[in-house]
């Protein structure tokens, strides 16, 4: 009897769409195709036709690459990236910090211990400038009337 093996994992099996090739496979060759056979025909006037050839497979396999590369689930374009994010954007010393919910409080308390402080010394800055004002406004307060 025939003994067939049906992978558990299905999330890894990918659709094929036309000669047993994925969707981005078939783009990826088709656009290497686009340009490497016009490519092969320009150049095999002016130089040797292997001399054509080899230009011809040498600008054709990074699209081959982009097509068929693949390492842990990421094609090539994601492992570039990741790869020039690491080597040259982001910083090489990346420190580990934390964002301790206390150290927050903690900030907070301070901004509003400052902020009392500033409203307090504003407001003592315009006691002293105008006596009589501060004190109709302390009547004021007190009894709702403005003292005259």
């Amino acid at each position: 009897m025939a003994y067939v093996n049906v992978p558990k994992d299905l999330s890894r099996l990918k659709t094929k769409v036309m000669f047993n090739l994925t969707a981005r496979q078939l783009v990826c060759f088709g656009c290497g195709s686009l340009v490497g056979v016009p490519l092969f025909f320009l150049l095999k006037r002016y130089a040797s036709t292997s001399a054509a050839a080899l230009c011809m497979v040498l600008v054709m396999l990074p699209f081959f690459m982009l097509a068929m590369y693949e390492k842990n689930g990421q094609p090539l374009e994601k492992i570039i990236h990741n790869y020039v994010q690491v080597r040259f954007v982001r910083p090489r010393h990346r420190p580990y910090q934390t964002d301790n919910y206390y150290a927050v409080l903690e900030r907070q308390y301070h901004l509003n211990k400052e902020v009392q402080h500033i409203v307090h010394k504003t407001s003592n800055t315009k006691t002293k400038a105008d006596p009589r004002r501060a004190q109709g406004d302390r009547c004021r307060h007190r009894t709702g009337k403005a003292d005259g």
